[in-house]
This record gives structure tokens, sequence and C-alpha cells, in this order.
């Protein structure tokens, strides 16, 4: 951790969380086309084999450790991630720091590669009720003895020309929000992820978009500085080191 608790060469360490998630969608493509010897299904297997986002939550636990929280304290294997929700039992995180009983931090991370137009509006969905639910649980006691939890997301996006072009809205009965017209998905995206921060249903949120090609070298880029990863990390790293302090008294 450097100064004043910005976080040490983090570009470089985003860029190899890129350059993991590519090269995961890759190897396990190639492998379901090994299996199967049908090509077509590669892409459905590396959307839902799994693992591509690891670089990325990986990244998140070490901030939170050099943040001085104890490493133990921070949960990533998906049994030790579940949570109870008001509207449902439960709901499995895929980070969450949980420190002397208290909970301290709950993630989400998400990604989308093609397939813009059918999957935006359930990550939309997601996104919402999934923070509803844990905010519900909490005001109704679900995590007693612990302060309002810090609550992030973090979507990566394929940067491609599907992704960049503008979409248009069905109107048949009222006028979409002026924002919405003429929006590409990354702008749906971008717009989303700012309106969940501003009715303050997550404390910051993450939009890195990269292309598959870019992404295998590390490249990606920020369509805002309010969504960058410095930005969510910053936050993430305030709420932990206040929280550690206070517990060393």
């Amino acid at each position: 951790m450097g100064e004043k608790g910005v976080v040490r060469d983090l570009d470089n360490r985003v860029r190899g969380a890129v350059r993991h998630f590519w090269l995961t969608r890759k190897e396990q493509a190639r492998a379901s086309g090994r299996r199967t010897e049908r090509r077509p299904y590669g892409g459905r297997a590396a959307a839902t084999g799994g693992r591509q986002l690891d670089g990325f939550i990986h990244l998140v636990r070490d901030v939170l450790v050099e943040s001085e929280l104890p490493h133990q304290s921070i949960h990533i294997r998906k049994r030790e991630v579940i949570l109870p929700g008001w509207f449902r039992p439960v709901k499995q995180w895929d980070l969450i720091a949980l420190v002397d009983d208290t909970l301290l931090a709950v993630i989400e991370f998400k990604s989308q590669v093609g397939s813009f137009g059918n999957n935006f509006n359930n990550r939309a969905e997601e996104a919402i009720g999934s923070a509803i639910d844990l905010i519900t649980a909490y005001r109704e006691g679900a995590f007693r003895g612990s302060a309002r939890p810090w609550v992030g997301y973090f979507m990566l996006l394929e940067d491609a020309p599907r992704s960049r072009i503008p979409v248009s809205v069905s109107e048949p009965h009222f006028p979409v929000f002026p924002e919405f017209q003429g929006a590409s998905y990354i702008d749906r995206y971008r717009i989303l992820c700012e309106k969940l921060i501003r009715e303050r249903l997550y404390d910051a949120a993450c939009l890195i978009l990269s292309s598959e090609a870019g992404g295998l070298r590390g490249d990606y880029t920020e369509p805002s500085p309010e969504l960058s990863f410095r930005t969510f990390a910053t936050s993430l790293t305030a709420h932990a080191l206040a929280f550690a302090r206070l517990r060393k008294g």
C-alpha cells in the first residue's frame, strides 16, 4: 500500500487481471472444443466455465489485506460467501470481508462478452435486486452487530463494435429517459453503474472495457473516472483502513 491508502502498481495489477480473464476464456473454449468436437459450444463453455474473474477477485482480496485486514477474514470460496437475504433465503456473493463478526464489505463481480442485447437487462436486474435484498436484510438485522457494509459492483464488458453502436429503444406508451436515447451498450452500463452509486445501492462500482485481442495483452479502458478501478479500490481501501485502525484502537 502506498501513501494515504493508494494501492501501489495498480495499473499493472489490473492489466494482469485483464490478461487472466481473456486467457482463461480462451483456454476454456479450447478445452470444450477438444472434449465435444463442436466448436460452436466453445463460446458457451467460456461464458459459463467460471474462473475468468479470479484475477480481479484475488486483486481485491490483496488490496484488502494491504489495507491491514487479516487475510483469513477475506472470503472468496463459494461455500464461504453466502449471506442471508430478505426476499430470498440466501445469496452467494463473490467476495465478503468478515472481521470479528463484523460484515465489512460485500462485492459482486460480473462480465459480459457478446450477447449484449440478451444480457444487459438481466445484468441490470441482478445488480439492482441483489443490492436491495442485501440492504433490506441489513436493515432488518440479518448482520446484527455490523455497521452497514461497504457494497461494491464490478463489471468487465467486451469492447466490441456491437457494444459501441447506438441502440434503439421501444417507446410504445411513454418516452424513455433522455440519457438512454441513442445510447450504446457501453453507455447503458455506464449509466447503470452511475445510477447504482447515485441511489446508494452500491458504495462504488467499476466498469472496465476490454477487447479480446487487446485484453490478451492486458489492454483495457475505463469509460468514466468515477467508475475506474482506482476509484473503486480507493473507496474500498479507505473503508477498510478506517475499520482496521479503529479495531487496533
